[in-house]
C-alpha cells in the first residue's frame, strides 16, 4: 500500500493548503512515515497515540475535501493509517 501511495500524485493546489485546521502536506506525510515505520519495526506508544490521532483527524477532514480527486487520494492515505493501526493491534496480541 505504501508503494501504491508513493506512485499517485499528489492532489493539485493542496501544497500549503489547511483544511479543518489540518496541513494536508503534514497530514499525507504523517500517515506514510506511520506506515513505513510499521513495516520496520513496532510502533512505540507515543507513535501509537499519535497514529490514533491521525485516523481520528480524516474523519473531520474527508468530508471537507471538495475535489474528487484529493478525496479519493486522501482516502487512500487514510486507509494506509488504518491498515497501520490495525496491524499493530495485532502485534499487541
Amino acid at each position: 500500500m505504501t508503494a501504491e501511495h508513493m506512485a499517485l500524485p499528489f492532489p493539485p493546489g493542496f501544497r500549503g493548503l489547511d483544511i479543518e485546521g489540518q496541513d494536508m502536506v503534514m497530514l499525507d506525510a504523517d500517515a506514510y512515515g506511520y506506515a513505513t515505520s510499521a513495516l520496520e519495526r513496532p510502533l512505540t506508544e507515543q507513535h501509537r497515540a499519535g497514529l490514533t490521532q491521525l485516523t481520528a483527524v480524516f474523519d473531520k477532514v474527508l468530508p471537507a475535501i471538495e475535489d474528487e480527486y484529493a478525496t479519493t487520494y486522501y482516502t487512500h492515505v487514510r486507509d494506509m493509517a488504518v491498515l497501520t493501526a490495525e496491524v499493530e493491534n495485532l502485534r499487541e496480541k
